[in-house]
């Protein structure tokens, strides 16, 4: 049957085309990942390296990448050991590192020959299952152990995997690690010969979901007791759509049984049922059905993507994207639970925290997209310790609680929310927004030609910060604005006199420019986005 493909990824375009009729083509696929010993180039963006399975991410290059962070131990760099928090090597070994994946297709397998390959090197392991990706980070806190290989392409298609590494804070890797492994592997990729399989010796289990709910105990951001009283005692549906994914079970462990939690698409399936795994608001259909079909007081809905660091809300009349929802949880950390602090978002995310803060009096620190940038405000040892932090791209932390972003976290504290304010999401977002201001985020962009991808694009761009300075008029629509502020920490952000804003930012892998704007009115958004294309357009020599 191999034959009748000649790549995994006209294979993999015949199974998603029908994932029903043709689910059993995933042994060809099986075959290709372990067969294609064609090298890859290895990127880690701002959350992992990510490949198709069978095309790029095969067992052969899975090796050279374990093989690529062995090395780096083997290095004891300084430098590098310091951004991982241990000593050397010796340390490493006897800390050990966490091994696990989500829920795709052959991630047990993948992940046995990463921990044998640490265990050649006499390198101790742990091996986590299937877990989410916060489980991952708390696990790594919980038993101080050196880092985590954790084997997912968080919420990409089901053709994809992924590879991710954390340290010993249990944080995302930062630059100076990710680069060095990089440089390794495509070094390694180009005429190295290639390297063989190595079985553990063993195996030995970690129950991370126990390490992840002592870790929130000892904590004390959540309050566990106090939300599960909630769902015993008041009129509530809370409906969870697991998307197949790695989070299924989680809750239930956490929080207990309950009549009053539905679960949706708990069920393996390493297709996802044929949709994309993310957070989105067309994903969120079966969720908002549930709810719809409920007469409770309290209805609180949530999808999560695959390993579980993704999360969008609902309550049953309207969705609450993250734009909106770290917005609250910022209130309600700050105001109702007296936690102070600084809030920590991305450049691309909503200003409506930013209104919400300015009034509280609390700071704003903006960064670069990637939730690794928050590492500075999420440290326990930080001078400006995180409130809150968040990205619009659905991705939420908070004070005292891991590096990762975690979307078991963002359902928690969603439901103690719920049980102190005795308000659905909706509504206190309307009362937020009354006190605060309405504020309406999106985003979009355009394609531009490929032989701009990288520097020559990011050089065309740069213009717009020269372009429009402060004071600076624009026509946005039938109105004239002034650019308050400009802020270049990724792409260039325009500010204007009304709060509405614009951001500019290419990609760093595709040939494409995205859009992040934020307009006052819902009315309003569509003449923002259309200025962000021609400011766009005009500096890439276009308009």
């Amino acid at each position: 049957m191999a034959q009748e493909f000649k790549d995994a990824s006209s294979c993999w375009k015949a199974i998603l085309s029908d994932i029903f009729r043709n689910r059993k083509l995933l042994s060809v696929i099986e075959r290709f990942a372990r067969d294609n010993t064609a090298r890859a180039k290895i990127e880690f963006g701002t959350s992992g390296w990510r490949g198709e399975i069978g095309t790029d991410y095969t067992f052969a290059n899975v090796r050279i990448v374990t093989s690529a962070i062995i090395e780096m131990f083997k290095e004891n760099d300084p430098s590098i050991m310091k951004a991982m928090g241990v000593s050397g090597l010796e340390e490493i070994r006897k800390r050990r590192v966490i091994v696990g994946h989500d829920n795709r297709f052959l991630g047990p397998e993948f992940a046995r020959e990463v921990i044998g390959l640490l265990q050649k090197e006499k390198i101790g392991t742990w091996y986590g299952g299937e877990a989410t990706t916060p489980e991952f980070s708390t696990g790594i806190e919980m038993i101080q152990a050196a880092c985590s290989i954790n084997l997912t392409p968080s919420h990409n298609p089901a053709n994809y995997a992924g590879f991710k590494f954390n340290p010993s804070d249990g944080g995302p890797a930062g630059s100076e690690i990710t680069t060095r492994i990089e440089a390794i592997a495509n070094r390694t990729m180009g005429d190295a010969p290639l390297l063989v399989t190595e079985l553990p010796d063993h195996v030995e289990k970690i129950d991370l979901i126990q390490l992840y709910m002592d870790y929130i105990g000892e904590r004390g951001t959540l309050d566990i007791p106090r939300i599960r009283d909630f769902i015993n005692k008041e009129d509530c549906v809370i409906c969870v759509d697991n998307v197949h994914g790695a989070t299924r079970g989680r809750i239930e462990r956490i929080l207990g049984s309950s009549k009053k939690i539905i679960h949706l698409r708990t069920d393996n399936d390493v297709l996802f049922g044929g949709v994309a795994p993310e957070p989105s608001e067309k994903n969120m259909a079966g969720v908002e059905r549930v709810l719809r079909e409920s007469s409770t007081r309290f209805k609180l809905g949530v999808i999560m993507d695959p390993d579980g660091d993704r999360i969008r809300y609902s309550d049953g009349s309207m969705q609450i994207p993250m734009n909106y929802f770290g917005a609250m949880a910022f209130h309600f950390l700050h105001v109702q639970k007296g936690f102070a602090g600084v809030v920590a978002k991305s450049v691309g995310t909503s200003n409506f925290v930013n209104a919400i803060a300015a009034k509280l009096g609390v700071p704003v620190r903006e960064t670069k997209v990637g939730f690794k940038n928050f590492r500075p405000y999420l440290l326990k040892t930080a001078r400006e310790r995180a409130i809150i932090a968040f990205e619009e791209s659905d991705g939420i932390s908070g004070y005292n609680h891991t590096l990762e972003k975690d979307a078991l976290f963002g359902l928690l504290l969603a439901l103690e929310m719920l049980a102190v304010t005795g308000k659905n999401l909706g509504t206190y977002l309307k009362d937020l927004m009354t006190e605060f201001g309405h504020y309406y985020p999106e985003r979009s962009g355009i394609a531009v030609d490929r032989s701009l991808v990288g520097e020559p694009l990011i050089a065309r761009l740069s213009i717009l910060k020269d372009r429009y300075k402060i004071g600076t008029t624009v026509t946005i629509g039938r109105n004239q604005r002034t650019v308050k502020d400009v802020i270049t920490v990724d792409g260039t952000k325009l500010l204007f006199d009304d709060g509405s804003w614009l951001m500019i930012r290419p990609s760093g892998t595709e040939p494409k420019v995205r859009f992040y704007i934020e307009a006052r009115t819902e009315e309003e958004k569509k003449a923002v986005f259309d200025t962000a294309e021609r400011m766009t357009r005009d500096a890439i020599g276009e308009g």
